[in-house]
């Protein structure tokens, strides 16, 4: 009984902490134990894109129709059937256990296509080294003490005027308020390109939305120290069969590369449509718009 106990008590802990961790959850046809194709692509795609992060919980619900006992062994097969398919192909915790709450902690009484599901919990790569003390399994570390952050950014220039190799000049307009913003923003904080456009279904940046490139370039030669990791998103589609969202993520690693950032400061990774900020299919131009986007994390500063 005491095992049992202490086993609640870590599942509460591992459910309890989901701010310091990331949830996916991948969903099934009533009474069905396998999935539909796709769904089952929606999982190959995570494996796929997520080869450095931890996962720490897998759980599986039914809806409340049907027995109890029934609901619990169809919450079963559905972890096994997500187990199956990951089959170690993504690193777990060596106490890992699956859970099967069957009909239990419900999302909502009536919403039975969103209470038939897997959730996977899981940590990101920078949160791995804390994961004990993420999920409760240890006294907390003290808060580390935060850098100090200049009071002002440097001053940076309105704009970069260069000379072409057929004699002409091109000049770009800066937002200096963007690039302080990036200057002093925290480890961790998330920044949007803004004003960076691709031709359509490409990975080729506009001409147009080079100084939104150049105001990133001008602050990590002026800061050294920062690092950071470039996140693509795409819009409008159930999923990123092209990878374009890593495609784009990576050509603003290489501009920058290209221009004498050094590629240890730079990583890279596509999202396709899972996190959109509008729900998938948008509403309008502006949904979409909003969802087609690049923006990057501040890994180090």
């Amino acid at each position: 009984m005491k095992q049992f106990a202490s086993y609640i008590t870590f599942l509460l802990l591992v459910f309890s902490s989901a701010k310091a961790q990331e949830r996916i959850d991948f969903y099934f046809k009533t009474g069905k134990a396998t999935f539909e194709p796709v769904e089952q692509n929606r999982l190959e795609q995570f494996i796929q894109k997520n080869t450095t992060v931890k996962i720490v919980s897998i759980s599986g619900f039914t809806d409340e129709v049907g027995a109890a006992q029934a609901n619990n062994k169809l919450a079963k097969a559905r972890v096994q059937t997500v187990v199956d398919i990951l089959n170690n192909r993504i690193l777990t915790r060596t106490d890992f256990r699956t859970n099967n709450f069957g009909e239990k902690f419900a999302q909502g009484l009536g919403e039975n296509a969103l209470n038939r599901k897997v959730s996977i919990l899981y940590l990101k790569e920078a949160d791995i080294p804390r994961e004990e003390e993420i999920l409760g399994l240890k006294p907390k570390s003290p808060e580390p003490v935060a850098p100090v952050v200049p009071t002002s950014a440097p001053k940076f220039p309105e704009s970069l005027r260069f000379k072409n190799i057929d004699g002409s000049v091109s000049e770009f307009s800066l937002d200096t308020l963007a690039m302080k913003s990036i200057y002093e923003a925290r480890v961790g904080e998330k920044l949007k390109l803004k004003n960076l456009e691709f031709k359509i279904n490409t990975f080729i940046i506009e001409p147009r939305s080079h100084g939104a490139l150049y105001e990133l370039l001008t602050v990590m030669q002026a800061k050294p120290s920062l690092k950071i990791q470039i996140q693509g998103h795409i819009c409008c589609m159930p999923n990123d069969s092209r990878d374009l969202s890593t495609q784009r993520a990576k050509a603003i690693a290489n501009f920058l590369q290209m221009n004498g950032i050094d590629k240890s400061r730079l990583s890279y990774k596509g999202l396709g449509v899972t996190q959109p900020i509008y729900p998938i299919p948008e509403k309008n131009e502006e949904e979409r718009a909003t969802n087609r986007r690049v923006e990057f994390e501040i890994i180090a500063n």
